[in-house]
């Protein structure tokens, strides 16, 4: 019921519910985050993609069925969104880059190889990109992704099976072009 009136205070644009979401919600956005993410983002990341979560909510408000559902939305994606923002090496179990070297033409290789993967994992369908940069960059078990994300963990395992497969492809084909 509480929820139900903060929501139409800010769909009529009273800045005190939105302020009292924010009281309520905070500590509830930045676990999802946290969540999200896993160690890929620092403190100060996690409280502005906890502020971005409540400008969507203050700009989207009409939007939103269920206050607390609707904000758990808007932070996963904005957690992915930053994760794809600030992602710049994609750590991979399998060996798809090739180690920085000190010459500059061995960095320069694995800057372009980097940009390969980054472009690859960017292109995938959202739960496989979702799934992808949740356990490689967020390095979430695949337990904890099949939990939040409602899907068994035989699936996600298979989902990064795959993944890995249509990157060194992609990796693969690029390098011989």
């Amino acid at each position: 019921m509480i929820d139900a009136l903060l929501l139409r205070g800010i769909r009529d644009g009273h800045e005190h519910a939105l302020e009292q979401a924010i009281d309520k919600y905070t500590a509830y956005v930045c676990t999802i985050i946290r969540n999200a993410v896993g160690t890929a983002l620092t403190r100060e990341d996690i409280e502005e993609v906890a502020s971005d979560v409540f400008l969507a909510l203050w700009d989207n408000a009409g939007k939103a069925e269920k206050l607390k559902a609707y904000i758990a939305a808007i932070a996963r994606n904005k957690a992915m969104n930053k994760i794809r923002e600030v992602a710049e090496i994609l750590p991979l179990e399998e060996s798809v880059l090739v180690e920085n070297g000190g010459t500059p033409e061995d960095k320069t290789i694995s800057e372009d190889e980097q940009k390969m993967v980054k472009s690859a994992v960017l292109s995938m369908e959202d739960t496989d990109r979702e799934i992808f940069l949740r356990h490689y960059y967020g390095t979430q078990t695949v337990s904890d992704i099949s939990r939040e994300i409602g899907m068994n963990e035989a699936a996600v395992k298979q989902r990064l099976v795959r993944g890995r497969k249509k990157l060194k492809l992609i990796i693969d084909k690029e390098v011989i072009l």
